[in-house]
């Protein structure tokens, strides 16, 4: 058990850590969806290509036409590189705000639960940073690809693909996307259950933070699910600046774990008739029952004797 000469050291510590990135934190969530707004409105204009169209050159006799009806769609991700490469650097800034974030959660959880899952902190840095570079890199690649087959000559069906998903850098880069991203989710939601667990953040905002953890790894639901992560790390925001409504989790001052009660507990305080357990969480405490008013004894004597007489 650390000492209380440790306990205020560590909260000093952590203290001063989210004072410095409480900005950093608004920032991500800003970058985060101003990268996803620029990335979807330059994906909005793209040539699509429908069954029809795809099928016309084989139902014309033509086995491998030497104009893929792809080509267009090649030719405008190339003439829009700079916008999807300026969005992705803004979304893998956000990661990299987001990551601080974590690290500090992790930290102070791991000097409250020092049981927590020691190897979350190495899992959280990797992912992070390695989810940064590569989602850059795949853009960049991207941009590189297609421009080669915008300026050249070969067009067919083979060359589209070679361009877009087939290419061994391309096929590289895809696997490196899904290992950075499934690390860093899982190290986001192991973080998230233990942060709940010590009573660093509230059940809610454990839970939005899992469910920002999947959007990052697994981009689903459009762009509109994507305010998620914005809203989450602009919440952490808000706490680390010390504007969280109704006060900021105890844990953080206390330096020790104070568990929010679970809901079994909630019933059981109920059931107990001792009242809710404390608002904030800390402690699991329970209110005490209200006091009987004064004189509401003698007044129920008083109703009795006249009853009797």
């Amino acid at each position: 058990m650390p000492t209380a000469a440790e306990i205020r050291t560590q909260v000093a510590e952590e203290t001063e850590r989210r004072t410095r990135l409480a900005v950093p934190a608004f920032a991500g969530g800003v970058l985060y969806l101003l990268g996803t707004i620029i990335v979807a409105n330059t994906l909005k204009g793209a040539p699509t290509v429908g069954l029809v169209q795809g099928l016309g050159p084989a139902l014309a006799g033509v086995a491998n036409p030497a104009v893929s009806p792809r080509t267009a769609e090649v030719k405008f991700i190339s003439h829009n590189a700079f916008g999807l490469i300026a969005g992705s650097a803004l979304s893998a800034a956000a990661v990299i705000a987001l990551m601080l974030i974590l690290l500090l959660l992790v930290d102070a959880t791991r000097f409250r639960r020092p049981l927590s899952w020691p190897a979350g902190r190495k899992v959280v840095i990797i992912g992070g940073i390695a989810l940064a570079s590569v989602s850059v890199g795949h853009q960049v690649l991207s941009a590189i690809q297609t421009h080669k087959f915008a300026v050249g000559h070969d067009h067919s069906n083979h060359a589209v693909d070679l361009a877009l998903t087939k290419g061994t850098a391309n096929v590289i880069f895809d696997y490196l996307d899904l290992l950075a991203g499934l690390t860093f989710a899982a190290g986001m939601i192991v973080a998230m259950v233990n942060a709940r667990r010590v009573g660093l953040l509230p059940r809610w905002m454990s839970v939005v933070g899992m469910i920002t953890a999947v959007l990052i790894f697994l981009p689903i639901g459009g762009a509109e699910l994507e305010v998620i992560p914005a809203f989450w790390m602009a919440m952490m925001g808000i706490m680390f600046v010390g504007k969280w409504p109704n006060g900021e989790p105890p844990a953080w001052a206390a330096g020790e774990a104070r568990p929010w009660p679970s809901a079994a507990e909630i019933r059981a305080a109920k059931q107990s008739g001792q009242g809710q357990p404390a608002l904030s969480g800390a402690g699991a405490e329970l209110a005490p029952a209200p006091a009987p008013r004064a004189g509401a004894g003698a007044s129920r004597k008083r109703r009795r004797k006249r009853g009797g007489g």
